[in-house]
């Protein structure tokens, strides 16, 4: 199914975050790598993803979500930043997954529920930034979230433990890696509206030059 025709189907707008494994990318060592990636649209039988690395029609996905569990899937059609994905799954797992999406529905309009942590990790809403070394060269990135002090992104580019680098214009360095992905510390703890801002401003810039 096209992306285009997906979108005149019922589904629910709904952000869930996870990680997946495109069956050709390794890294140096021979391993599968794994990337970060979150939901944008999703079905009981199929779901557009936001991603970092952008798979090919036809190729193979393993994907797991926090709120849905692993999925074997298969690409169908591909956007700028993402990608749809056929779910490979049972009639039974289907019927849950139907109820899944209501609840998850019904609970992004419920106003009761609110973020109670003042220094709280989110997610903006642009979800891709650039990453800038210190030779001035750029690496696209996924923002899995955001802090005050903080961002753990995912990425092609795979930079050690120590990297100084900005992402999008917050300059910071890398301080943790994880199975799809890596946290960077910013130098100097910034203001939440500031942050969005900065990120948001130095992504337009770069994609414009």
């Amino acid at each position: 199914m096209s992306v285009a025709e997906f979108l005149r189907q019922r589904a629910v707008e709904v952000a869930v975050g996870g990680s997946y494994s495109l069956h050709r990318w390794y890294d140096c060592e021979g391993k599968l790598r794994t990337f970060a990636c979150r939901t944008k649209r999703v079905s009981p039988f199929r779901m557009i993803v936001d991603v970092p690395v952008v798979g090919k029609i036809g190729e193979r996905v393993t994907s797991y979500f926090e709120d849905f569990g692993e999925f074997e899937c298969t690409i169908s059609g591909t956007l700028k930043s993402g990608f749809l994905m056929e779910l490979e799954m049972t009639r039974a797992r289907r019927a849950w997954m139907s109820e899944k999406l209501t609840w998850l529905e019904k609970k992004q309009k419920d106003a009761s529920i609110a973020e109670h942590r003042r220094d709280a990790r989110f997610v903006p809403q642009i979800s891709h930034t650039f990453l800038t070394l210190a030779d001035g060269s750029t690496h696209p990135c996924f923002i899995i979230d955001v802090s005050t002090a903080g961002v753990a992104v995912s990425a092609e580019y795979d930079p050690p433990v120590g990297t100084a680098l900005a992402v999008g214009a917050c300059v910071g360095r890398v301080i943790r890696k994880f199975h799809n992905g890596f946290a960077v510390k910013f130098a100097e703890k910034q203001q939440r509206d500031d942050l969005v801002r900065l990120i948001v401003r130095s992504s337009a810039a770069l994609q414009s030059a």
